[in-house]
């Protein structure tokens, strides 16, 4: 596992989220309730963009196209495709991809920018 700078603090405030690319990585940061988080971009059901329209609350990320919910710290789920609005189809569109947890990784603020902590691409 290697450190590697993401961004620059300033750019990342409170309660908001941002994808890019490390090292080949596609993340999402996101700082929430004064601590940064550091996941993988996609949500795990159907690899929608979090950071575009998904919503932080209590310590929790949910994806805005079928509500999956993981809890930020350590990825773990919390709801898998209940799509409240039509809960039957949320149910049904679940079935199509297993539960899994998302990915998280070490994240860190050192000299006025954000790193994350990767594994090594041997």
């Amino acid at each position: 596992m290697t450190w590697h700078r993401a961004m620059a603090s300033e750019r990342l405030k409170e309660g908001k989220k941002k994808m890019l690319t490390v090292k080949g990585t596609l993340l999402m940061l996101a700082r929430h309730d004064d601590q940064l988080f550091a996941t993988e971009a996609l949500c795990r059901h159907m690899r929608w963009p979090l950071a575009y329209g998904g919503k932080l609350q209590d310590g929790c990320l949910r994806c805005p196209l079928h509500q999956t919910t993981h809890r930020l710290e350590d990825g773990s789920l919390v709801e898998w495709s209940p799509f409240p609005l039509f809960p039957p189809y949320g149910r049904l569109v679940g079935k199509f991809s297993k539960e899994k947890p998302l990915k998280v990784y070490d994240v860190r603020e050192k000299d006025g920018y954000i790193e994350v902590n990767l594994p090594s691409k041997d």
